[in-house]
């Protein structure tokens, strides 16, 4: 409105000024029409006069009229393509262009909308993953759970019952671990932290007791061998949950005996999990590792996915190794084991 008001000021200017400047030019250049324009009768004088101010005020108001319209209507247009865009943004959309309206306010107000659609955007996103890998993360220790509680209920005997309770025990501090590391998770998201030492023996161990009950049910096992006292860098909770998802994979779509071997590799500890089934396809395997996708059975899609995401906040990664027999190799960083002998012998 400002620019408009300065147009008409600066029209109304050039128009009032070009019949001065006009007649400036006159007087000076042709003094001979002012001497004949000042011999004419008083009326006819009065009468130019009077039609000339009466065409410089229909040209100031036609101008007036024309700039005003035209830069009401972008005001307008600007206003009814931002008032679309909120209301878009309010349904939910995400990816909203900036206006380009030339009127600064309007432009500003767009890109805030469009930033702030995007945010929004990214933060459903973020806590779908979130929920996502929740649900994945609980339900297969949940699962593991129940088993105990089953096999608690179908036996008479005592002691296997108090070895049953014991291990079920052990499962559900497990899961309140893994809730609170969910939860430390959706408090501080992106954040780093020092990684913890964890015996890897400890772990495995606690993985083949939870998942023996399933293993025997289809009438397989699993065989651990490989190096012991091996102790690495990673969070229990995430070094569990990725192991326990190899497991699970290998229970439902592979075959035989579960080999879960551990070796050092120069400064990494590789923990390597085959079993003797058909294996991965050729066009699987570029895509194992995303999200979404199975092979054809039921499932999320998200256990080898989430799986790669846990072992690299560890500072480790997941590959597959091998495609027949599917062989899959969790790379970790050993502890420094050394230094902290040396430690403790000085205390």
């Amino acid at each position: 409105m400002i620019r408009a008001t300065g147009a008409a000021i600066l029209i109304s200017i050039i128009a009032v000024g070009m019949p001065f400047f006009a007649a400036l030019y006159v007087v000076t250049t042709r003094p001979d029409w002012v001497l004949e324009w000042v011999g004419q009768p008083a009326s006819a004088r009065a009468a130019q006069v009077t039609g000339v101010f009466l065409l410089l005020v229909l040209v100031g108001a036609l101008v007036s009229v024309w700039t005003g319209r035209r830069t009401t209507g972008r005001v307008l247009a600007a206003m009814r393509a931002l008032t679309e865009r909120a209301e878009r943004f309010g349904a939910g959309e995400a990816q909203l262009s900036p206006l380009d309206t030339g009127i600064e306010e309007m432009d500003r107000i767009s890109q805030v909308l469009s930033r702030s659609a995007l945010q929004s955007s990214r933060a459903l996103a973020t806590e779908r993953g979130f929920a996502a890998d929740a649900s994945h993360q609980l339900r297969t220790p949940l699962t593991s759970l129940v088993m105990r509680i089953e096999e608690i209920a179908a036996t008479d005997d005592l002691e296997v019952a108090h070895e049953e309770a014991a291990v079920a025990l052990a499962q559900v501090e497990r899961l309140s671990r893994v809730v609170e590391e969910l939860l430390q998770r959706t408090r501080s998201r992106g954040g780093g932290g020092a990684v913890p030492d964890v015996s890897l023996d400890s772990i495995i161990a606690t993985l083949q007791r939870e998942w023996q009950p399933a293993f025997e049910t289809a009438r397989r096992s699993v065989r651990v061998h490989g190096e012991r006292g091996l102790v690495v860098r990673a969070t229990p909770v995430a070094l569990s949950q990725v192991l326990s998802t190899l497991l699970e994979n290998s229970l439902v779509h592979g075959r035989g005996t579960v080999q879960v071997s551990a070796r050092r590799s120069g400064p990494s500890v590789v923990v390597e999990v085959c079993d003797e089934g058909d294996g991965v396809s050729t066009t699987l395997a570029p895509h194992i590792f995303e999200r979404s996708v199975t092979s054809g059975q039921t499932g999320t899609g998200l256990g080898l996915a989430l799986a790669r995401d846990l072992a690299e906040s560890c500072g480790g990664r997941l590959e597959l190794v091998a495609r027949q027999p599917a062989t899959f190799g969790l790379f970790l960083s050993e502890a420094d084991t050394t230094a902290r002998r040396a430690d403790e012998q000085v205390r």
